[in-house]
């Protein structure tokens, strides 16, 4: 689904997209991946710089502190504004267009719970 699309349908569920500040989260995300598709598939997560070229910042609202860039990215192209996880065989990070469909990961605050 489009990142718009995935966005939304977190929203409806009371979540939002992942966003991940240390090695454990990124690694129990990656584990919630695998448990859901049987493989690291490249999976939308709540990163984006749509509101400023290089500014990253997670839709949560929480602190870009932490991130496992693939080398040479995030790349600077306009279009690329949004954050993929488990890009290449490396399964690191990638910017890419929002528009591309990707299934997601939808987390809640643990104060939810």
């Amino acid at each position: 689904m489009k990142l718009a699309t995935a966005v939304k349908n977190c929203h409806s569920m009371g979540a939002h997209l992942a966003s991940v500040h240390s090695t454990a989260e990124h690694n129990e995300i990656q584990k919630i991946i695998i448990d859901a598709s049987q493989k690291l598939k490249e999976t939308w997560i709540g990163g984006s710089d749509a509101h400023e070229v290089g500014e990253w910042f997670w839709s949560d609202g929480s602190h870009f502190d932490y991130n496992d860039w693939c080398p040479g990215e995030p790349s600077v192209q306009e279009a690329q504004r949004c954050l993929q996880i488990n890009y290449t065989e490396d399964k690191c990070w990638d910017n890419i267009e929002c528009s591309t469909g990707r299934p997601s990961v939808c987390v809640k605050d643990a104060e939810d719970f």
